[in-house]
């Protein structure tokens, strides 16, 4: 017998907008977004004004009403509030509403849980949802069965929604010692890498700006990119060439989005923190995205919670072919289309500018018969080369201060 099609939830979608709250729209926007990628048909997008939350039942009683309305007649499955419900809120509303509720935080656990790859990339989501769901486990009701799964229920499934306070935290401590050993063999990945010549550079941006593209024009174009929210959820680390022979290491991780759940911000330190070791991030941006301002402040405000403000940024306005008339807001910056044929040997021309920066100045003349040192110079520093009429070169040349040291060997052998 055939498999029937697994039925698309339907969907409501249910927001609060508190006095002075001018994101709401493009919070609830985003909201849609998310549904959209577990999986869910939305029907209905509602807001409501308040002047605060209903400590009960997170909205009044006039719009529960109307809401238990719109799920009789539309057949909704599930309601998905864009705001962190507390559990006597969440088991209050699906009790009085006889359908499943999530909350926004819920919804972005379960897209990472539907996302993730990588050992580490699950066992970071598991954690997560434990510590989500722990002080969730008190009462009865559908928050806690679930028995049709579906959104908000990916993870760790449903026997983990059955076992009690003490099992749960068992679980916590268990997957937390499995992270320390990850984390340990990542941070003498990492020490190797920081400790040898390459230069270091991060990806970094708002959830579908466009970074694992970036991170494909500039290496072998094998990085998965999607026009969705969290397309990557793993660290991935590649080499690549920016001049001649210099090579550096681009490494290209989850993208943030507001009110990303404490949970994921804890969980995802250690994957995190390959970004907070680089020597230059690539702030990636939307620049086809109206709320493109307020997601720059999302990244800068979560850069400062991760200790990350005094690493040196280059701004990659991206998507530009979608755009008239922009104007942007950060320095020092590129503005490119992934598109176009010349986008490539733009951004490393850019990206090379600002290492020259950050990079130590020198100057070098070399006999012909030492024009071979130029090979192993060119590994560790720009190199601008002027061939003079005696045979001789002169070399400009940028070098990284680590690195520095390694002139003097030069200086002597081409003395």
């Amino acid at each position: 017998m055939l498999e029937t099609k697994k039925k698309q939830e339907r969907v409501i979608l249910l927001g609060v907008s508190l006095p002075n709250d001018n994101n709401i729209l493009m919070s609830m926007l985003e909201l849609e977004q998310l549904a959209k990628t577990a999986g869910g048909f939305v029907i209905d997008n509602l807001i409501q004004n308040r002047e605060k939350y209903d400590s009960t039942t997170f909205i009044g009683k006039g719009k529960l009403e109307e809401i238990k309305q719109i799920i009789i007649a539309q057949k909704i499955d599930t309601v998905i509030v864009n705001n962190r419900l507390t559990a006597r809120q969440n088991i209050n509303l699906e009790t009085k509403l006889g359908v499943k509720v999530i909350d926004r935080m819920q919804l972005i656990l379960d897209i990472f849980a539907m996302r993730a790859r990588s050992h580490e990339g699950k066992l970071q989501v598991q954690l997560a949802q434990l510590k989500y769901l722990l002080p969730r486990l008190v009462g009865h009701g559908i928050m806690l069965s679930r028995q049709a799964g579906g959104i908000g229920s990916r993870g760790p499934g449903e026997s983990q929604l059955e076992l009690n306070r003490r099992s749960i935290r068992n679980q916590i401590n268990d997957i937390e010692k499995k992270l320390k050993i990850v984390a340990k063999n990542r941070e003498t990945t990492r020490e190797k890498r920081v400790a040898s010549s390459s230069f270091n550079i991060g990806l970094i941006g708002y959830t579908n700006a466009g970074k694992s593209t970036i991170m494909n024009l500039l290496t072998d174009n094998s990085h998965y990119e999607a026009n969705e929210l969290f397309a990557t959820l793993d660290a991935s680390t590649k080499q690549v060439y920016l001049k001649d022979r210099f090579q550096a290491t681009l490494t290209d991780t989850v993208g943030f989005i507001q009110d990303l759940p404490t949970e994921l911000v804890a969980a995802f330190k250690s994957t995190l923190e390959e970004s907070r070791q680089v020597d230059l991030l690539l702030h990636v941006i939307d620049a086809s995205d109206p709320n493109h301002l307020e997601q720059e402040k999302v990244v800068q405000d979560l850069l400062t919670e991760l200790d990350m403000t005094n690493i040196p940024r280059l701004a990659v306005y991206n998507k530009m072919d979608l755009v008239d008339n922009f104007v942007p807001n950060l320095h020092p910056r590129v503005m490119i289309s992934a598109k176009s044929p010349n986008a490539s040997n733009r951004i490393r021309s850019i990206i090379i500018d600002e290492i020259k920066k950050l990079f130590h100045p020198f100057n070098m003349i070399i006999k012909p018969e030492n024009s071979y040192q130029l090979f192993k110079l060119s590994q560790l520093a720009f190199l601008d080369e002027d061939n003079l009429k005696d045979g001789t070169i002169a070399v400009k040349g940028y070098i990284s201060s680590k690195d520095k040291w390694k002139l003097e060997e030069f200086y002597h052998g081409l003395s």
